[in-house]
């Protein structure tokens, strides 16, 4: 009779909380970019003479190369700890924006805050993300929730982690060659599960539209005739509500009444809804409407985005999230890259952007039926956790 193996526990806090607080500044400093960049997106179009899909490739390339190079910051994560990783895509997204400041055209915008700050992005998302991961599992959720209370320093404060490992393990892993080395490092064994497939298609779709109104809200009220600081004023309204809709969604979830899976399907469908209803807000000019909508959007993406990444253990296995994580972003990149120019090429085709906005919320709502067919998805509990070999990343949880 085979025994069954004990299940990994993170500690559920200490030095868990102290991460927590650095993914948070890393998700301000990545994501928090890349979502007040509407404010920005007029003036751009206006100082570049571009069009609006010309503008929308900035933010699109930044995010794409970012989710596209996640898994070489997964692996080097693997290889030679988050600590380091984190450290040297710190130092790169700086460098970029920096030499952003200067430019002169669009296209150099292109390479620096996509190019540049995407990649040193990439670097540093993915590391972090797995470290806090690791430290966490009863409480994951709301942790992952709690981080959005708002990169060099933050790599630094990720300690050295000292954990045994058997002789005849350290002599097998000498004896791998260095392709299998790097596949093992990256998880490509999770590209032929089906569960992990579907979990990646649904996401790239969610991809698709879920930044729209970030990047388009201020311009789409900008001309249907709000003031410059109403337009701002929507957005940071909803940046406000992402914050309380993640930890909200955090701490509901770790009550375990229902399954992330589904709590994930019903935010992803509530998010999709309001981005549709966004334009639809403002047709009678009532700018209270269009500030209710924008929060209500907020607090739905919010609480969505928290429950996905906690989701992930439950499709891998812990063990396997680092290189997981980095896969999936790296998949996902391509719909990154192609939804916000798509909603910007809507909007110079149609000379406005509601049926921008329609097109981006019926992506996510098109995401919450492809999750339906994960395998199990309508059971009650959830189905036993792979049971795969635990990797470099399990064992550092291991010795805590």
């Amino acid at each position: 009779m085979t025994q069954k193996q004990p299940t990994v526990e993170g500690p559920d806090g200490g030095w868990g909380w102290v991460l927590v607080a650095a993914l948070f500044v890393c998700n301000s400093m990545v994501f928090g970019l890349m979502r007040i960049f509407g404010i920005f997106f007029v003036e751009f179009v206006h100082y570049f003479d571009e069009s609006a899909q010309a503008i929308s490739w900035i933010s699109s390339i930044g995010l794409a190369v970012q989710q596209c190079f996640s898994p070489l910051g997964a692996a080097l994560g693997n290889a030679y700890g988050a600590r380091v990783v984190v450290m040297v895509g710190g130092f790169l997204s700086g460098l970029g924006l920096i030499l952003a400041s200067q430019a002169t055209s669009v296209y150099h915008l292109y390479l620096t805050m996509g190019v540049i700050s995407g990649f040193g992005w990439s670097l540093v998302f993915t590391p972090m993300m797995a470290t806090v991961m690791a430290h966490f599992t009863r409480r994951r959720t709301l942790a992952l929730g709690g981080l959005s209370l708002n990169i060099i320093p933050c790599g630094a404060l990720i300690m050295p982690q000292k954990h045994s490992v058997t002789t005849e393990k350290t002599e097998r892993k000498a004896s791998q060659s260095v392709l299998k080395r790097l596949s093992s490092y990256l998880e490509l064994s999770v590209l032929l599960e089906r569960p992990f497939f579907t979990f990646v298609l649904c996401l790239s779709l969610m991809n698709v539209g879920y930044f729209v109104p970030y990047f388009h809200l201020v311009a789409h009220s900008r001309q249907v005739g709000f003031s410059e600081y109403q337009a701002a004023f929507a957005v940071s309204a909803s940046g406000g509500s992402d914050i309380v809709g993640r930890i909200a969604s955090g701490w509901f979830s770790d009550l375990g009444h229902f399954r992330l899976l589904h709590l994930q399907c019903f935010w992803t469908m509530l998010c999709g809804l309001s981005i549709v209803l966004l334009p639809v807000s403002t047709l009678s000019g009532s700018y209270p409407a269009l500030v209710c909508v924008s929060i209500l959007y907020g607090f739905f993406s919010g609480a969505s985005t928290a429950v996905i990444f906690s989701a992930m253990p439950h499709i891998v296995g812990v063990g396997r999230v680092m290189g997981a994580l980095g896969l999936l972003q790296m998949i996902e990149s391509g719909a990154g890259l192609f939804g916000t120019p798509l909603s910007g090429f809507l909007r110079d085709i149609t000379g406005d952007f509601i049926a921008s906005f329609a097109v981006a919320g019926s992506f996510l709502i098109l995401a919450c039926l492809i999750l339906t067919t994960l395998p199990h998805f309508f059971s009650c509990t959830d189905p036993p956790p792979p049971n795969k070999q635990p990797s470099e990343q399990q064992a550092i949880a291991e010795s805590h």
